[in-house]
């Protein structure tokens, strides 16, 4: 292997830490949230929101790589393993934009609905780490499917 693609490699199995790694801060985060007052809660929904955006951003350098390494690589694009990888990230990009930005949405109009808010919250952070953690298997042991 060459410098290039050992390159490539050091930033995806970065981007892939970075993009499941900030995650575990979103629990404290809801904790927290269960009993901030109304300015403690609006800074910890703040943060909560930047969290997921940076994961996004990391998943973005996570794609990008993803493709060069298969660009560059011994795997062809109808390998079992990518076409699966690639499917559980679609639904993963469905799920972090929708998962989490209807529910943050939600806050200020359903003060009164907090609790099964942050419950949501919860459930969906748990989801969305399953998912990545699913892909993640799929990167690292490269099963064949067909």
């Amino acid at each position: 292997m060459g410098t290039f693609y050992t390159l490539i490699v050091y930033v995806h199995v970065v981007s892939a830490v970075v993009s499941v790694g900030p995650l575990v801060v979103l629990f404290p985060l809801i904790r927290k949230m269960r009993t901030a007052s109304a300015g403690e809660e609006s800074m910890l929904l703040s943060l909560f929101k930047w969290t997921i955006r940076f994961v996004m951003h990391a998943g973005h350098v996570l794609v990008v790589t993803g493709v060069l390494l298969l660009i560059f690589g011994p795997w062809p694009w109808y390998t079992s393993w990518v076409i699966v990888t690639v499917g559980v990230m679609m639904l993963s990009i469905v799920f972090l934009a929708s998962g989490f930005s209807k529910v943050l949405s939600r806050f200020p109009d359903e003060p009164e609905n907090r609790d099964g808010l942050l419950r949501t919250l919860k459930e969906t952070a748990w989801r969305y780490i399953l998912l990545l953690l699913v892909m993640l298997y799929l990167m690292v042991a490269k099963p064949s499917f067909w």
